[in-house]
């Protein structure tokens, strides 16, 4: 059953003013979740995956019909997302790898080890249009057993990599994170943001996203903070059209300019994760939020992501 959700729309910007629909209802879809992590739009089969870590499942929103289970036990999965053929990419935390679902259901291990060494526990994953796949590598996942699996970390917690969609060959492409996050391209792919989230077990560590210039398609230069978050930290975003960045954040979601302005903040009664655009117009905000599945229209469109 949906459930009206009461809301507040916060105006830092008057820009902001032009994104939102301030009668749209913030819809909680489904709650009894450990961690909702993960969401990704399923445009052909009008439907979303998401995750729910620490219950070791994956699960499928379908509009007018509710939440199932797409898969369980999903070994901790937590970031989703497609690539260029439709087919769902995930980060396991119990698997400590980067996995591709093939259209019969089979799984592909896309990358599970880098120069000998285990991978920490993938966290999130996006596709570029040359079919390069780039994810982050934080702790998370091995720090104890409610997201995955309790083990030493083989790599350091900082890097950010990419897959060759030819060779297969795993690179790191930045390294001086605490722990890095959620990431995603501009719509032009010229940039690459990506969260730092080192300040979940370390007070003193920055709480912002990064901005990177990708060079040559597969390299990243001019690192530099693009936004510092007022209430929590960074976890996973997605980007408009225009542009525009939305963010988790501690107290919902923060609406970030091109130019790193913050130009509003939907609040949310719990602390997100994570959020995707989606709908048939890309206008519906997917937002995952501790215990529950949320969502709100927007006159925003969502960059596409397959």
């Amino acid at each position: 059953m949906v459930k009206m959700v009461d809301r507040v729309y916060e105006i830092h910007d008057p820009r902001f003013r032009n994104l939102i629909v301030q009668s749209a209802e913030l819809e909680e879809l489904h709650t009894g979740c450990r961690w909702a992590e993960g969401p990704v739009w399923f445009a052909d089969m009008n439907c979303l995956l998401f995750s729910d870590i620490p219950n070791q499942r994956m699960l499928r929103y379908i509009p007018g019909e509710g939440v199932s289970i797409y898969r369980e036990p999903s070994n901790f999965v937590n970031g989703n997302t497609r690539d260029r053929q439709g087919r769902l990419v995930s980060c396991e935390h119990g698997g400590r790898r980067v996995i591709r679902t093939e259209v019969d259901g089979s799984i592909t291990v896309l990358a599970d080890r880098f120069e000998g060494r285990r991978l920490n526990s993938p966290n999130d994953v996006v596709v570029k249009s040359d079919g390069s796949v780039w994810f982050t590598d934080p702790t998370y996942g091995i720090l104890s057993d409610y997201e995955g699996y309790r083990a030493e970390p083989e790599q350091p917690s900082r890097n950010v990599y990419r897959l060759n969609p030819e060779s297969g060959t795993l690179s790191i492409v930045a390294d001086d994170f605490g722990e890095p996050n959620g990431l995603a391209f501009s719509p032009d792919e010229k940039l690459l943001y990506v969260a730092d989230s080192a300040a979940s077990h370390d007070e003193t560590a920055p709480r912002h996203i990064r901005a990177f210039d990708v060079v040559d398609g597969a390299r990243l230069e001019n690192g530099r903070v693009f936004c510092t978050l007022d209430c929590g930290l960074p976890d996973g975003f997605r980007l408009d059209l225009a542009g525009n960045l939305w963010t988790s954040a501690g107290d919902g979601v923060h609406c970030f300019a091109p130019d790193g302005t913050l130009l509003g903040k939907i609040l949310v009664p719990q602390t997100v994760a994570n959020l995707t655009f989606g709908g048939p117009r890309r206008n519906r905000l997917f937002i995952t939020a501790t215990q529950s599945l949320y969502a709100v229209y927007l006159t925003a469109t969502g960059a596409q992501y397959p």
